[in-house]
């Protein structure tokens, strides 16, 4: 249920980027497919387990759906999806996929067998690498590289929680409100109250 709720909300930051670029509506499915199973596919291949939509289409028929709605929507109520309020639903769509998945990706590494430390960063891959290929493919910066916010660091931190609260044995969801929590208050924080690293001396703003 989580790892279907992530694929859809991550489908929907691709299709609110489709939206801004003007995508006829296999613009949006590509967009919305490869930022929803993106992270997932790198997390597979990385454990030697294969495309996992390969076998089970669901996902991409989960993103089809996201792309196509979003699609329907940009061309019936045109603006609808761009300018300022899409711009915002798009950054905390994009929070919440983050989240979810820097959990998700932990404990696939963790169940497979990977270290601690392995699943960790399967979990901050997870989380980020669909939205990677998002913004290259659509021409942007990835939302990764933006000066000074706290997005890998609040992918990471909910991959750490997450394992930290595998490791005291608490329930499976109370792993993924811990996990989750921890990444999208880190994630909030940022964007509410400007919450980052300081600059490094001499550096410029990016």
């Amino acid at each position: 249920m989580f790892e279907g709720a992530g694929v859809a909300i991550f489908a929907l930051t691709g299709a609110l980027v489709a939206a801004r670029k003007g995508m006829d509506p296999f613009g949006f499915i590509l967009l919305a497919t490869v930022t929803g199973v993106g992270g997932g596919t790198l997390r597979e291949l990385l454990l030697g387990h294969g495309a996992f939509w390969v076998r089970d289409p669901a996902d991409v028929v989960i993103c089809t759906a996201v792309a196509l709605a979003g699609w329907t929507l940009a061309y019936f109520r045109p603006g609808m999806l761009e300018g300022w309020s899409g711009r915002r639903l798009l950054l905390w769509a994009d929070a919440v996929g983050v989240s979810l998945f820097a959990v998700i990706g932990t404990l696939r590494g963790l169940e497979a067998g990977a270290p601690v430390m392995s699943a960790v960063a399967l979990g901050a891959m997870t989380a980020t690498f669909g939205g990677i290929l998002r913004d290259i493919l659509a021409g942007d910066r990835p939302m990764v590289l933006w000066s000074r916010e706290f997005y890998v660091t609040a992918a990471t931190a909910g991959a750490v929680a997450t394992a930290l609260l595998v490791g005291l044995g608490l329930s499976g969801l109370a792993v993924m409100l811990g996990g989750a929590a921890t990444c999208l208050g880190l994630r909030a924080g940022s964007l509410l109250f400007g919450w980052s690293f300081p600059r490094l001396p001499g550096g410029t703003a990016g």
